[in-house]
């Protein structure tokens, strides 16, 4: 029976704005995928879109397309970006397949009739980008706490799944199997911030929109997006059908590798899914850091994106995923910028790897017409380099068995660090001038193509168009990883062919200009609010602004927008309430000079009375008050 390897990486919610930090998880997983189909191993490597939820329909709306239609678009540009990264994916899975949508709710039948789900109503806060509930308590500063945007009240009849039932029963797995949730932090992250403080029963079904999977037995509720989304990993394995030949293959799944910000679900919700339907639980789950760009993780809305689609054009695949696993800790959070991506490229490929195939292939072109010589190990260097070409294997191996990608390559790059070492060991050239030296010569050359087939093979999981072009260069027909067990499979007598600097030297200034250029012609416009109605000046000058100073200011009792503050005007002293309290702390504020609308008509908010109203700027996500340049004294008329 051969043996199977099951990868899977998240769905990928249906975006048009997918960038390097999602590519990451994807390129990660394929290099894995890649590693063991060499390694003799029968692969599942399985993504997808998950592509229900309030947010997509409300994205629709705004196109005025159907959902579908939105979905449609934005996954066939995902399966395009995953072309362009060479990522090869076994099966690509949609939560709007008709085989998905119909396992879903035999999933959601058979836990309400076991009794884990059952009927209520939600009440509380609901953060439409994450599609997460919270309670006013797990709120951060009124916000949610995962991703920091504005959540809005929610109040609905919905299905909850009891997970308190076998909360127990997972602390119990986590801890007999210690390579369940990895890294180490990240397991204890689960267990003392969520399942041993005690498990909430969980939300599952939404009644206040549509674009969901039915509920069968209840009409007018969907299944809420994590049944949904995260029973892709054995939906698309057949689980619940006849053909179920591929679950009983591949479950369980070797390795779940996802983002940290998504590590609760797979590691509480989805687990105890499994144990609900007398699923076995996936034998690990993987959560990885943040690729992270000026100190923050990659967003939209802070304008640091990084296009994974530019970097590919300008640098080719392999440099974007030779940075990717190379430079990013696997499991904890990576730096990304330019200058630092173009110098990796230029030391680590130009320098290391891309040069010792030139300068080997022109040796051998040069002194033996392009053919490659006979073997002959004599010399006093030989040993440590065929040492390290039979050693680096296994290395990598127990490596790659770790989940440790990047000490992979390190590995990998020391071996090319060694057969470089070695070229201005035995000086070729020196060699090359006395005829005497010529079988010696052969024998140094013949070594240095021998190891960089090694490194092809070894390479090729990472970066296969690399692997390609080496091989190619140095007519190697033979590049598995059986190959590798000892040296020497080089075939003398068979002729090279030397091609193309495989990565050229970047000019790290010019080729940073340029992107700094590119960038500023991409940058998205800003959205402004249109302008209001057009007044006149006799409108204008109805309203009378002043300057007026704080001189207390608490929190509105109830209110927690809400600010009440003293504010002297120069010849009295009123009562303002200001909707600020997100924003401001009140000892901040006191002693501030702002800009008050003296002469706007007194209101009652929360039964206290407000007289007048303070000037700010703000956005969706910020806030400022209008100040002055330089002090000016209370009651004086801004005009």
């Amino acid at each position: 029976m051969s043996k199977t390897y099951y990868i899977t990486t998240p769905i990928y919610y249906p975006s048009a704005n997918l960038h390097i930090g999602n590519t990451y998880t994807t390129v990660a997983a394929d290099a894995l995928a890649r590693y063991k189909r060499k390694d003799g191993y029968d692969v599942m490597f399985l993504t997808g879109s998950d592509e229900h939820g309030q947010k997509i329909q409300r994205l629709a709306e705004e196109k005025g397309v159907t959902p579908k239609a939105y979905v449609d678009h934005i996954v066939a540009g995902i399966k395009d970006l995953w072309k362009l990264m060479d990522i090869s994916y076994d099966k690509f899975i949609r939560t709007t397949d008709d085989y998905h949508i119909k396992a879903v709710q035999d999933i959601f039948k058979k836990l309400y009739d076991q009794g884990d789900i059952y009927k209520s109503v939600y009440e509380g806060w609901y953060c439409t980008p994450d599609e997460s509930f919270w309670t006013d308590s797990q709120l951060v500063d009124g916000k949610c706490p995962d991703c920091g945007r504005a959540v809005e009240k929610a109040k609905e009849e919905a299905y909850f799944f009891k997970m308190s039932k076998y909360a127990d029963r997972l602390i119990r797995h986590i801890e007999d199997n210690p390579h369940f949730i990895q890294p180490e932090s990240r397991k204890n992250e689960m267990l003392n911030n969520f399942l041993r403080p005690g498990l909430t029963d969980l939300c599952v079904s939404r009644t206040s929109f549509d674009w969901g999977i039915p509920v069968t037995f209840d009409e007018g509720h969907v299944v809420y997006v994590w049944i949904d989304a995260l029973s892709n990993y054995i939906t698309a394995l057949g689980y619940g059908s006849e053909e179920n030949d591929f679950f009983k293959k591949y479950w369980p799944a070797d390795v779940h590798l996802i983002g940290k910000d998504i590590l609760r679900f797979h590691t509480i919700y989805w687990p105890i899914m499994l144990m609900a339907l007398d699923v076995e639980l996936p034998k690990q789950v993987f959560g990885h850091g943040w690729l992270l760009v000026d100190g923050g993780k990659m967003s939209k809305s802070k304008g640091n994106v990084v296009d994974p689609v530019v970097l590919v054009d300008h640098f080719g695949v392999d440099a974007v995923r030779y940075f990717l696993l190379r430079e990013i800790p696997f499991g904890s959070d990576g730096l990304f910028n330019n200058e630092t991506f173009i110098k990796k490229i230029n030391s680590d490929l130009a320098n290391d790897l891309g040069n010792l195939l030139s300068r080997t292939v022109s040796m051998v072109d040069k002194y033996f017409e392009g053919i490659i010589p006979e073997k002959k190990i004599e010399g006093e260097f030989d040993a440590s380099l065929i040492f390290l070409c039979e050693k680096t294997p296994k290395l990598v191996s127990d490596a790659i068995d770790g989940l440790k990608i990047p000490e992979a390559l390190s590995h990998i790059w020391t071996l090319i660090g060694r057969a470089n070492k070695y070229i201005d060991e035995t000086t070729p050239w020196i060699l090359a001038r006395d005829e005497e030296q010529k079988e010696r010569l052969g024998g140094v050359l013949y070594n240095l193509i021998e190891s960089l087939r090694i490194v092809a093979a070894l390479v090729e999981p990472f970066l296969p168009t690399t692997a390609e072009k080496i091989r190619t260069q140095i007519s190697a027909e033979d590049i598995t990883f059986e190959s590798t067990a000892s040296f020497g499979a080089t075939k003398s007598g068979v002729k090279v062919s030397k091609g193309e600097i495989i990565f050229p030297r970047i000019d790290v200034e010019k080729k940073l200009e340029e992107l700094a250029s590119l960038q500023e012609e991409v940058k998205p416009k800003k959205e402004i609010k249109p302008l209001k109605e057009e007044i006149t000046i006799e409108d204008f000058a109805k309203l009378d602004f002043r300057v007026a100073k704080v001189l207390e200011c608490e929190p509105m009792k109830g209110a927690k927008k809400l600010l009440k503050l003293k504010v002297d005007l120069g010849n009295e002293v009123r009562q303002v309430i200001s909707g600020i309290a997100e924003y401001y702390d009140p000892k901040d504020i006191i002693g501030k000079k702002v800009i008050l609308v003296a002469n706007l008509k007194s209101a009652k908010l929360r039964g206290e009375v407000s007289q007048g109203m303070i000037l700010a700027a703000a956005t969706k996500d910020a806030l400022a008050l209008v100040g002055l340049d330089q002090d000016m004294e209370e009651g004086t008329v801004v005009s």
